[in-house]
């Protein structure tokens, strides 16, 4: 038989928390962000909760290509616009919208020959400085792609960098209104801490009252995180976990006081003490560097990891459970993330992330192919 490791897809969850940005922005519509393989979920096992959505936003081409297979028909965006000029024989052959934000990008679609032009979606440089033209060239960008043939219709789009903290986004929010305030087209701003804690912020602009404006990209909130974590939690914005990553006790230790445990003797007992042997390690895609402490629950109950995650095992404490007279052993079920299928408890993915110095993006993202999935 297989490992016991399995990754589980609630795909009733994604519906839900693509709900949850429709009511945040009840008059956008939305990106459904599936770049990474739909952020580790996979895009086919995702594909039918998100009918829903108005639009599936990724980074390559393969994926459109994916997305178009599945007899989607709507709206697709590179968010990072095509990487050569042959990809634009792909976007006019399946009418895939794309990012504009670079001047080289601009020379591809002029020489570019279609008898179907294009969308594209302009960005703003609006102080995050990775992609985008800077403001002083948005303006001249923008009278370039009006004036191609090859271009349809141009929409308006930046990128936030600190709609999760404290920062906040009003510097930004400036600068793209200064830069874009008179110029037509659909405006695309919100990205998944922008819907959650920005959404209904007055914009100005043409046709336009605030900053959901016409697009909202959902990206980590279509799946059960909270962006802003710890300052919130998943469950606290309305968002349900759609992954749960589990597997099963495969052997029991029994220590006494000073006994280690794993690599480098990382952990030591201070008393008597149960450890279960856990089906799971960093080779699926459990983070490296979780350390003694890291939440798991084991029966439905938490507890901790102790000592050092190894390629294919790591270790759990099992004295709260035989402290609350649960039997655990080897066969008991152990949640890593996500919900208990015995109990229904749950254990936040951010929780997880943190406790291991990470983000929960990576997480989901890097769950490993030997892990089944379903």
């Amino acid at each position: 038989m297989p490992r016991p490791i399995v990754a589980t897809v609630h795909t009733e969850a994604l519906q839900h928390n693509l709900n949850q940005a429709r009511l945040r922005a009840p008059d956008a519509r939305v990106w459904a962000v599936v770049k990474a393989n739909a952020y580790g979920h996979g895009i086919e096992r995702c594909f039918e909760s998100l009918r829903g959505t108005d639009g599936f936003a990724m980074i390559d081409l393969a994926e459109a290509e994916r997305l178009r297979a599945l007899d989607w028909r709507g709206p697709l965006l590179l968010l990072e616009g095509v990487f050569e000029p042959r990809d634009l024989e792909v976007c006019s052959r399946l009418n895939i919208w794309h990012a504009v934000h670079s001047a080289e990008q601009i020379d591809w679609l002029a020489a570019h020959k279609t008898q179907v032009p294009h969308r594209v979606f302009l960005k703003l440089n609006s102080g995050m400085n990775r992609l985008g033209f800077s403001p002083t060239a948005f303006r001249a960008a923008w009278a370039r792609l009006n004036a191609l043939p090859q271009v349809e219709e141009i929409s308006l789009m930046t990128h936030f960098s600190d709609a999760d903290g404290p920062r906040g986004i009003a510097h930004q929010v400036a600068v793209f209104e200064a830069a874009t305030g008179d110029l037509p087209g659909e405006r695309s701003l919100c990205n998944s801490a922008a819907i959650l804690r920005h959404a209904q912020t007055p914009l100005r602009g043409e046709g336009v009252s605030n900053l959901a404006a016409d697009w909202v990209r959902e990206g980590i909130a279509l799946y059960g995180s909270a962006p802003d974590y710890p300052e919130n939690t998943a469950s606290g914005w309305g968002l349900r976990p759609t992954m749960t990553l589990a597997s099963r006790v495969i052997g029991v230790q029994q220590l006494q006081a000073g006994d280690s445990v794993g690599y480098g003797s990382a952990f030591s007992a201070e008393a008597p003490m149960r450890i279960g042997v856990v089906a799971c390690g960093y080779a699926d895609g459990y983070p490296r560097h979780a350390h003694t402490g890291t939440p798991v629950l084991v029966g439905g109950v938490r507890t901790r990891v102790v000592g050092r995650v190894s390629m294919d095992m790591i270790t759990v404490d099992l004295t709260p459970l035989d402290a609350a007279g649960v039997a655990a052993g080897v066969g008991s079920e152990v949640v890593l993330w996500g919900v208990s299928p015995s109990t229904g408890a749950q254990l936040s993915v951010d929780e997880v992330a943190r406790a291991a110095g990470t983000i929960a993006y990576e997480l989901l993202c890097a769950v490993a192919p030997r892990v089944n999935m379903r």
